[in-house]
């Protein structure tokens, strides 16, 4: 056999051989492949699966932000006695799921006192007398003491958490019910949507800008999904919302004044935020609470409202509003 006629019967069965040696590469890559994505499906690390998680996160956490409110919307239109109740309620609320965390931590407080006090804040603005804070506050320290001498087995770390439960969660709430007070009518009803609104706004913005594009973090041992970006975000949200009320001259408030309470109220928000994840992280839990889809717990939702809403009752005091 010529050497010709062995190259032509050798070149069939290199390319065959060629061609089997590429599909088995080429199988082998697809296998590879289907096993990376399979990792990645079942960690949640798809591109797909992350927007599709990110959009139903958002549409959860907004309808539940709606509905809250919405419901609170509803209250501070009604006047100051719905708004006292439903602020009542909430920082009850609030008190309790604090109380649970305590617990959680070793403390035993005394919830009887403490929730009952949590109540009495919000509600005695609407009582006939003059230093409401004053008044629930001695009685509430009195009950406290009382309780402390009359029970061996309670701790002074009891007490210290007990008589704080209130004063965080509800004293500070009941900032909103006397903003609401502060003018009759509409005036009132907007200077309460306008504070309550910055802290909404600002939280909302945050979440927002930090969740896409935040890439430097704010306090990554406290609250690692919090960023730069998303804090400066959130304190452009709410100082819009104090831009619209210094326009609109609510209750005769300047647009430097609203500015400047805008920047603070926002900056406290965040406070308030991180004060309570500290306090989740030093007792080991990830919400205070479930009542709230998409939020956790009523605290958790709350958390910024509490110091933004004690920031703007101050310096609308100072600014000659209040």
């Amino acid at each position: 056999m010529s050497d010709e006629t062995k190259d032509q019967e050798s070149t069939p069965r290199r390319t065959s051989v060629a061609s089997s040696s590429r599909i088995e590469r080429g199988i082998d890559w697809l296998e590879r492949f289907r096993h990376a994505r399979e990792g990645k499906f079942s960690d949640g690390e798809l591109r797909g699966q992350k927007a599709r998680s990110w959009w139903e996160k958002l549409i959860l956490r907004s309808a539940t932000g709606v509905v809250y409110a919405v419901t609170i919307i509803c209250c501070l239109w009604f006047g100051v006695i719905p708004t006292a109740v439903i602020v009542a309620a909430m920082a009850w609320l609030c008190c309790s799921e604090f109380y649970r965390m305590a617990r959680a931590a070793g403390r035993m407080p005394n919830e009887i006192w403490g929730l009952t006090a949590a109540l009495a804040y919000p509600l005695a603005v609407l009582l006939p007398v003059t230093h409401h804070t004053l008044l629930v506050t001695a009685i509430f320290l009195i009950g406290c003491s009382v309780w402390y001498v009359a029970t061996p087995r309670a701790n002074i770390s009891d007490v210290a958490v007990t008589a704080f439960g209130p004063i965080y969660t509800s004293l500070a709430f009941s900032c909103l019910v006397y903003i609401r007070a502060s003018a009759a009518g509409l005036p009132g009803f907007l200077l309460s949507v306008g504070v309550m609104g910055s802290v909404w706004a600002n939280d909302s913005a945050a979440y927002l800008v930090g969740s896409r594009i935040g890439r430097h973090k704010l306090a990554p041992r406290i609250s690692p999904n919090k960023s730069v970006e998303g804090f400066w975000g959130g304190i452009a949200g709410a100082m819009v919302i104090w831009l619209l009320v210094g326009i609109l001259k609510v209750q005769g408030i300047s647009i430097p004044l609203a500015l400047g309470t805008g920047a603070v109220v926002a900056f406290c928000s965040v406070v308030g935020d991180l004060f309570e994840s500290r306090i989740k992280r030093g007792v080991g839990v990830k919400d205070s609470g479930d009542i709230l889809p998409g939020h956790g717990g009523l605290l958790d939702r709350s958390d910024s409202m509490l110091f933004g809403g004690m920031a703007a009752y101050v310096l609308l005091h100072i600014g000659g509003i209040l």
